[in-house]
């Protein structure tokens, strides 16, 4: 599902939204989540997931054409975890569309 899919499908579940008032909602929410993360908070989504910071040190590695070493800079990345409740939903749903395309 991409960004503008989301945008569609608020829309089309409140009727009393425009297309414009979802996509401004959808943008709201990731910008808030995003600056959350920006600023090393956790977020925590009950039923749904929790995103975080995950710190990645320092390394050494190397260039594949020249096979020279490269210091490779520490960074920050997103990490997602998803909630118990997500991950038996996709976990029934899969089982549920195996059974019927082996049918």
């Amino acid at each position: 599902m991409t960004r503008s899919d989301l945008v569609e499908e608020l829309a089309n579940r409140f009727s009393q939204l425009t297309h414009r008032d979802a996509e401004f909602a959808v943008k709201a929410i990731l910008d808030a989540m995003n600056d959350a993360l920006v600023r090393g908070h956790r977020i925590e989504i009950r039923g749904f997931g929790s995103f975080s910071i995950n710190r990645r040190p320092p390394r050494m590695g190397r260039n594949p054409r020249s096979g020279e070493s490269v210091a490779i800079p520490e960074k920050r990345v997103p990490h997602f975890k998803p909630g118990k409740a997500l991950r038996e939903a996709v976990d029934t749903r899969t089982a549920e569309l195996e059974t019927k395309t082996k049918v």
